[in-house]
């Protein structure tokens, strides 16, 4: 507490004793660059930012107070708010808060001191988080929030850019206009992320090939990263030679420099509609963030240095240079923004703070049953279904095998009777395609796109077709980047869309797991529900491909997936399913802007047999509603319940018929949704057997069972209890994958075990 009470004093007293050595002898060069009345708005924006900084240390001195990284030194960015318009919407480093104090002062009726004071003490009243964090964000001023995750708001800042012309061209309405500019702030340390670099490639990539992409990129340099140092020359070097990425750099410290190259940056960025690198040399005061000392890395000539630097002494020097105002007025209005800031302070601490796990919890996963339901038929029964040629058999025989002998299909706990056969039964990816098809032919906010979605169609042709029918404006390729693929969908779904990325297998998410986890499943969280991020991501996965592999290919690995928050895991096991899960993830986006994963069995793609030869496998898309965590039974054994998922729905199916065979009559829940698990269907089943076998195609060790099976105890479900899964183990390559996977024979012999108990 001591550390940091002393070092907020002497940042405050640095200031004023510096300000009262200043005189009218210091004339400035730059006099006449900014007019009296800005300059001193752009002063207390920057004198504003630095009390809160001082207020928010001082709480957190004293426990009242939570974590905050300050914005001291980088007041300069105030400049960039300045030449922006509130229409420009911004992606904010978490020492940017200069930058939101002068874009909320121009918004009627803001507060700004309030505003970030009510994060500071986590008070539910916080206008943008509600109390669960402390972040930068107003919905009112285009400020989306981010967290501190390093550079993660750099691919969502590209894939937004892309999206403004994207949205203009195809009409569909957009929060912002279409000759916005979005600006995206980081700093030095985060510039040498992969992230970082890879989002500033897409740009680059981007508006090499003459897409649209107005983006101001502000690197705020102040030379350190928590305690390591940046080479003083280290972004030039980056970045100023990059071919395709105009490069500007300015001095964060003066503020008429600051102002000037960022109304250039911004004036190019929106005219030319290109990516511009902004390099704003700044420096950091007071230490990285909360309790951290900096004279336990840096010396004090260093720090020294930096103190001489100090952007609020260098604008105080800029205005009394110019004449527009003395020390005496500028250190009155100092000490009268900074009593505000205390008088705020002392108010918020009489706020509500979150007091329940459900206040927390409301935005993470909002529920619209009736209105997504409504959505799904309502686009069902508009515009005409699209051609889909010849699919499967034309008889409709086998169009709902997928069950045993004389069982029914049912949705949710209650059994309906088999729908009739349509004329064209579908493979699983034909279904998907024929789905996307009518989708992006009814919805003009779909987008589809990924690696190799347009010209080639997919890896397995699931997206063949559709770029040449839809156009590349909706059907597009993206480079070969996992988080560039999602941050566009990131982008997109700010914008207006409902976008559907393409992962190419379940292995490379992994690879951009924190595009999902750190930015899409949180907006909504840290901006209480205001900001949301529709989208329906297609993941091809989970294993037993034949002759061709390994465990990049072969990877089911589910777990980090279903850990996240908020986000729907969907994954079908057959045709009519996919046709009608794809629709209800796709109004859930559109309605409730739900983060869904759609992971598709790689293995039943073009899987066209239950037993051989029987096209049992096939079955015609439906249009129905497929409620989100909602099971489907196949069957009514009242023997046991077999409970599984993707590639073990027909290993089940195929186990029950010999199961029966033995006097042993099983019924098969196909969960379909594994976050949120299908609870109720799950216990209705159990309980109409008595005996539960998992047969669960992830690992032993964090995979589906384990929930499904912690599900049912608390339920306090007194039946009998068993599970098969896979090895912990990656899959290898050959034959070898047999011997770690799950399969038919250890289904019916844990089946037969668990009848004898």
């Amino acid at each position: 507490m001591g550390e940091v009470a002393r070092s907020s004093l002497d940042l405050d007293a640095a200031f004023r004793a510096a300000l009262a050595g200043l005189t009218t002898a210091d004339r400035c060069d730059a006099v006449g660059a900014i007019d009296a009345a800005r300059g001193l708005e752009l002063f207390e924006s920057q004198v504003t930012s630095r009390h809160l900084d001082l207020a928010a240390r001082r709480l957190g001195a004293a426990r009242q107070g939570f974590y905050s990284i300050g914005s001291s030194g980088h007041e300069g960015n105030a400049a960039v708010a300045a030449a922006l318009r509130v229409d420009d919407p911004a992606l904010l480093h978490y020492r940017s808060g200069a930058f939101f104090v002068q874009r909320c002062r121009q918004i009627p009726g803001a507060d700004p001191i309030g505003d970030v004071l009510l994060g500071v003490v986590a008070a539910a009243a916080d206008p943008i988080s509600g109390g669960r964090h402390k972040v930068f964000g107003s919905k009112q001023a285009s400020i989306i929030p981010q967290t501190s995750t390093i550079a993660s708001q750099l691919p969502r800042a590209v894939g937004l850019a892309f999206a403004l012309d994207r949205a203009a061209r195809l009409g569909i309405p957009c929060p912002w206009p279409a000759d916005a500019v979005v600006v995206c702030s980081f700093g030095d340390a985060s510039a040498n992320h992969s992230t970082a670099t890879g989002a500033i490639n897409a740009a680059v990539h981007a508006a090499h090939q003459g897409v649209p992409m107005p983006l101001v990129l502000v690197c705020e340099d102040n030379g350190i990263g928590i305690s390591v140092p940046t080479p003083p020359d280290w972004i030039e070097r980056s970045y100023g030679p990059r071919p395709g990425l105009t490069y500007l750099a300015a001095d964060g410290c003066d503020l008429p420099d600051a102002l000037g190259v960022a109304e250039d940056a911004v004036d190019l960025a929106r005219t030319w509609r290109v990516p511009v690198f902004l390099h704003l040399r700044t420096v950091r005061l007071g230490g990285h963030a909360g309790s951290d000392v900096e004279a336990a890395y840096r010396g004090p000539a260093e720090l020294a240095a930096d103190l001489a630097r100090d952007p609020l002494l260098g604008t105080a020097r800029f205005l009394l240079g110019a004449g527009i105002a003395d020390a005496v007025d500028l250190l009155d209005r100092y000490e009268r923004i900074g009593a505000r800031v205390r008088d705020a302070a002392d108010e918020v601490l009489r706020e509500a703070r979150l007091d329940s796990a459900a206040a927390v919890t409301a935005p993470l996963a909002p529920s619209s049953p009736d209105a997504i339901r409504s959505d799904v038929d309502r686009r069902a029964a508009d515009g005409v279904e699209p051609d889909v040629g010849v699919r499967g058999r034309a008889d409709g025989r086998g169009a709902d095998r997928g069950q045993t002998s004389g069982a029914t299909a049912s949705t949710g706990s209650h059994h309906v009777s088999t729908a009739p056969a349509r004329p064209l039964p579908m493979t699983l990816a034909q279904a998907i395609n024929h789905t996307l098809g009518e989708l992006l032919a009814r919805d003009n906010d779909v987008l589809v796109f990924g690696e190799d979605v347009a010209r080639k169609g997919g890896v397995y042709g699931v997206t063949k077709g559709l770029r040449k029918r839809f156009g590349a404006r909706r059907v597009f390729d993206t480079l070969l980047d996992e988080q560039a693929v999602l941050g566009t969908a990131l982008g997109t779904g700010l914008a207006g869309f409902v976008p559907i990325p393409e992962i190419q297998y379940l292995a490379y998410v992994h690879n951009a797991a924190d595009q999902i986890r750190g930015e899409a499943a949180t907006l909504s969280f840290f901006s209480n529900g205001q900001y949301r991020n529709p989208m329906v991501v297609r993941i091809a996965g989970l294993a037993y491909q034949k002759g061709f592999g390994g465990h990049f290919h072969n990877d089911d690995s589910l777990a980090a997936l279903r850990d996240i928050p908020g986000v729907v895991v969907a994954v079908p096991a057959r045709a009519d399913d996919a046709a009608a899960m794809l629709r209800t993830c796709v109004s859930a986006a559109r309605v409730d802007g739900r983060v869904c994963l759609f992971v598709e069995p790689i293995a039943l793609y073009h899987t066209r047999d239950l037993h051989p030869g029987d096209e049992s496998w096939l079955a015609p898309p439906t249009s129905e509603h497929v409620p989100i965590g909602s099971a489907r039974v196949y069957g009514d054994g009242t023997d046991l319940t077999l409970v599984t998922f993707g590639n073990g729905v027909p290993m089940c199916l195929r186990t029950a018929d010999r199961l029966a065979a033995q006097g042993i009559h099983a019924r098969v829940l196909d969960l379909r949704w594994l976050n949120p698990l299908p609870v109720a269907d799950l216990l209705h089943h159990a309980e109409a057997t008595g005996h539960v076998l998992v047969a669960d195609e992830t690992r032993r060790t964090g995979g589906v069972s384990e929930s499904v099976f912690a599900a049912l105890i608390d339920a306090g479900f007194p039946g009998s209890l068993a599970r098969v899964t896979s090895e912990d183990s990656f899959v290898p390559l050959g034959p070898a994958a047999d011997t770690v996977l799950l399969n038919e024979s250890a289904i019916e012999a844990a089946a037969q075990r668990l009848r004898r108990t």
